[in-house]
């Protein structure tokens, strides 16, 4: 049951305790009797009986107090007796409205009056319009009219618009043009598979002259037969507008806004919406619905037999719609999109993110699907394989009894408790040190450290990198989790990234820009003072530490796994990984690359099929997107020359990579 239906129900049992009222009243007639008993009975629809407490015809009054109902819409009426003033034959009484106009619509309070005139038969209301309200005459209606400020308009960091216009058809009736309001707004609803009730809603209220716009739908999917089936229910029009409605870019982030045929309000969305209305249905969209839309002004007039407006007999001003700037940059998010534009029929799903290493902002998230209803970037949950050594090397390094320069094996294979761990292209030869390894993505040589770590240091770690953090942005994200599990197999595959810890793109974007930035900043995706308060607080690494891991990343990028990547003036950091893993019921191994130019902090995750071997999309994704940047956009933040004095021969005497 709707709730305006329950407000209904609610408003007739008001109506039976006034009748017990009414009841115990003296047996001699009274004013009082008669208003009681009128105000009673138009409370609980029955007209007709009101009607007879009048000297008005019986059914003409019947018929004006069952129109002001369906003028205002009402959800529900409430009727307060008030003082009687009598002199001889003659009385007025007053009383309280409060006319609930619905969900979403105010509560109409008002004091009317009416007149009354004593005869032999007892006495009766003396009729006018003006009984409904002491300001309607003769020949005037009752009326609520809507002013919806335009939809705000969604901006890049740079102020550039990220919502571009759409050509909609509305599909919309002219009320004095209908034959039969209920038929034919019915037979509109049907024609577009809608819900008839909400735009009886919007129609019995309106002004009958006025244009009610009431379904739309983009122009592209308007076939010429829909129209010409609409214009043969009489009353029927439409309008072409242009509306602000698809995203240009960043379609996950930016989400769908609602209110055309293939987005139905009146079925998918809960809240005070009217048929017409434009609402966000994911993404910055949603969670900004209010400040973007803005709220109607609402107005009760009177209208003549013309339908011309004669006066405002109450108004509760709206909000205006307000726009909403983001962290996003067109620039930036361009490349990311260009660069997943190619991605092979191999791929499923890909993501590119980029943030400011300097302060966390997001400025790109690139989906492929690129849909309104994917937004990946933020929300996958995947295990990101050696991509995580990045945090794994910090927590080793933050022990004190390993450092970049210790030599660690790394075999084809590797024992650790039940579990077999292995490097799909071999071994490196000789001694090679915890840099080599890293820079070469060594799965087995990071497994083989899991005692010298242990479980706890490792989570610990995890959370400076903002791991499993609240992280308080505004759109839905997956902060990542790590858990865990007993003995050493579980430390060792931790370590790795193959179990116990799981990520989205952008944690890892967030945790390449922590050895960027030398601290750790949560994630930012609006400006001003729009975003929430975060709940995880940014956390200072060890300068050591983070002197070493960009050390480390920049070897992966010169000598190492990420080879394909090491492209400009300024120098890339990375890790590579991959993860086989289970994505929607299916086995696909996840490519990552994971690192940082300057201040651009980034993260591919590449959905693959098994058989794909290598790191080659995710790499090849990301250097497409630094190539794509504009040649000054990228700063030098310093990283990058202390990285090249500490990584100076980092890899020598390492044999052949696999």
């Amino acid at each position: 049951m709707s709730p305006r239906h329950l407000r209904r129900i609610l408003a007739a049992g008001a109506s039976v305790a006034m009748a017990a009222t009414v009841t115990a009243c003296a047996a001699e007639p009274s004013p009082e009797v008669a208003v009681r008993t009128f105000l009673l009975d138009w409370q609980a629809g029955d007209y007709e009986a009101a009607a007879r407490q009048t000297d008005g015809d019986v059914e003409d009054v019947a018929q004006a107090l069952r129109q002001a109902r369906d003028q205002l819409d009402m959800a529900a009426l409430r009727l307060g007796l008030g003082p009687i003033s009598r002199e001889g034959d003659s009385a007025t009484a007053t009383f309280e409205v409060q006319a609930d106009l619905g969900i979403g619509d105010p509560v109409w309070s008002y004091e009317g009056s009416m007149p009354l005139a004593r005869s032999g038969s007892g006495w009766a209301i003396q009729w006018s319009p003006a009984v409904i309200h002491p300001r309607l005459g003769e020949g005037e209606r009752l009326a609520v009219t809507y002013d919806v400020p335009d939809r705000g308009q969604i901006y890049d960091r740079n102020e550039n618009p990220l919502v571009g216009g759409t050509d909609v058809v509305a599909f919309g009736v002219r009320p004095a043009r209908l034959d039969d309001v209920s038929e034919g707004v019915t037979a509109l609803a049907e024609l577009l598979d809608e819900d008839p009730e909400p735009l009886l809603n919007r129609v019995r209220s309106a002004p009958p002259e006025e244009f009610q716009p009431l379904v739309l739908m983009r122009a592209n999917d308007v076939a010429p037969s829909l129209l010409t089936r609409a214009g043969r229910i009489a009353g029927v029009e439409t309008a072409e507008l242009t509306m602000p409605l698809n995203p240009t870019m960043a379609a996950g982030v930016i989400g769908d806004v609602a209110g055309t045929a293939e987005h139905k309000v009146s079925s998918r969305v809960s809240g005070p919406y009217q048929a017409g209305d434009t609402v966000g249905l994911g993404g910055l969209q949603s969670v900004f619905q209010q400040q973007l839309a803005g709220t109607a002004t609402t107005k009760i007039v009177t209208l003549d037999q013309q339908g011309r407006q004669t006066e405002v007999l109450e108004e509760w001003p709206g909000e205006s719609s307000g726009s909403l700037t983001t962290t996003l940059d067109s620039v930036v998010q361009e490349a990311a999109e260009g660069s997943l534009a190619g991605i092979s029929a191999i791929v499923r799903n890909a993501a590119v993110v980029a943030v400011d290493a300097r302060t966390g902002e997001v400025l790109a998230a690139a989906d492929q699907p690129d849909t309104t209803d994917h937004a990946g970037t933020f929300t996958s949950e995947y295990l990101p394989g050696e991509a995580f050594t990045i945090v794994s090397a910090a927590a080793l390094l933050g022990t004190g009894e390993v450092t970049a320069d210790t030599p660690v094996a790394c075999d084809p294979e590797l024992n650790v408790g039940d579990r077999t761990f292995s490097n799909a292209g071999g071994q490196l030869w000789g001694q090679p040190t915890l840099t080599q390894n890293f820079a070469n993505a060594c799965t087995t040589a990071f497994a083989g450290l899991g005692e010298r770590v242990g479980p706890d240091r490792l989570a610990e770690t995890a959370a400076d990198f903002g791991i499993g953090g609240d992280w308080g942005l505004t759109v839905p994200t997956y902060p990542g989790e790590i858990s865990v599990a007993d003995g050493a197999a579980g430390t060792a595959a931790a370590l790795v990234g193959a179990e116990g810890v799981r990520v989205s793109p952008l944690t890892m974007a967030l945790a390449a820009g922590a050895v960027a930035d030398g601290s750790w900043h949560p994630p930012r995706l609006v400006t001003g003072d729009e975003e929430p308060e975060e709940t995880t607080p940014g956390v200072e690494l060890d300068p050591d530490t983070v002197q070493a891991l960009r050390a480390m990343m920049r070897a992966t990028v010169q000598e190492g796994a990420g080879t394909g990547a090491n492209i400009g003036t300024v120098p890339v950091h990375g890790q590579t990984g991959t993860a086989p893993q289970q994505v929607d019921g299916e086995d696909v191994v996840v490519q990552w690359f994971v690192g940082f130019q300057g201040q651009i902090a980034f993260a591919a995750a590449i959905e693959v099929t098994p058989d794909a071997g290598g790191y080659s999309y995710a790499v090849g994704a990301i250097a497409d997107f630094l190539q794509r940047l504009p040649y000054d956009y990228v700063e030098d933040i310093g990283a990058s020359e202390e990285a090249q004095a500490a990584g100076t021969g980092a890899a020598a005497g390492a044999g052949p990579a696999y």
